[in-house]
């Protein structure tokens, strides 16, 4: 017998068309009716279902229209959020999201818990990838990848500056026939850096001590540890990472 389809998996659908920018802030979600229609279920299930997206912030009701996508400002994506996003889609930005400020190079890495992570000695040489993310022109997130140095002999592309289309663990697997696999998120905290302030464009004293929140994801094959992720996101954002 199929499985019947509850409020939770219409909800769930139109989370991910909303997440995904099929509908974008201010637009109207589709009538009850034709929900209904669609996924051959009661009144009420869709109904349980919109209030569901409002109690997310996802959606809005105004005066005498339709449910409305909801504007989000404070809001960014998680890079495991990109990364589904992108699996989906083709595209890892969400509505009104960029990156700017693309850099490569290389760098010893001094951070005892990312040596541990990708199994390298302390100082060992890694390829550092370094970008800001936007949302409606105002930065949200500093990026920070660290790759390990065998991933270059296989995708030299690492340490070209600018965005690498397509996403560079693409291009790995296909040289490589390596699936590349990604740990949970870890979430912490810290102070930021002046760096990561400049980017955030946060206007404090120098010395003003502002903690930042910090995601980190961690990449690996079977032959071990390829990359860590480090996202810094702008005092008082939300982050978006069921989608």
């Amino acid at each position: 017998m199929a499985a019947r389809t509850g409020y939770a998996d219409i909800a769930a659908h139109y989370r991910q068309v909303i997440e995904d920018g099929q509908l974008m802030p201010g637009e109207p979600l589709p009538t009850m009716e034709s929900v209904c229609a669609e996924f051959g279920v009661a009144r009420a299930t869709v109904n349980r279902a919109f209030q569901q997206l409002r109690a997310e912030g996802l959606t809005t009701s105004r005066p005498g229209a339709r449910t409305v996508v909801a504007a989000r400002p404070r809001v960014a994506s998680t890079g495991a959020a990109r990364l589904n996003r992108l699996d989906r889609t083709g595209n890892p930005y969400a509505p009104g999201e960029t990156s700017t400020d693309h850099v490569a190079m290389l760098r010893s890495c001094a951070d005892p818990d990312i040596c541990e992570q990708l199994g390298i000695e302390p100082h060992d040489e890694v390829v550092i990838r370094r970008r800001v993310f936007r949302k409606d022109g105002r930065p949200t997130v500093v990026g920070l990848s660290v790759i390990h140095m065998r991933a270059l002999a296989s995708v030299p592309e690492l340490l070209h500056p600018g965005q690498l289309k397509p996403f560079w663990q693409k291009r790995y697997t296909e040289r490589t026939g390596r699936t590349v696999s990604r740990t949970p998120e870890r979430r912490g905290a810290r102070l930021a850096s002046s760096d990561e302030l400049a980017a955030l464009e946060v206007d404090v004293p120098a010395s003003a001590a502002v903690p930042v929140l910090v995601l980190q994801t961690a990449f690996h094959d079977e032959k071990g540890p390829l990359e860590v992720w480090e996202d810094v996101y702008a005092p008082g954002l939300w982050q978006v990472s069921t989608d």
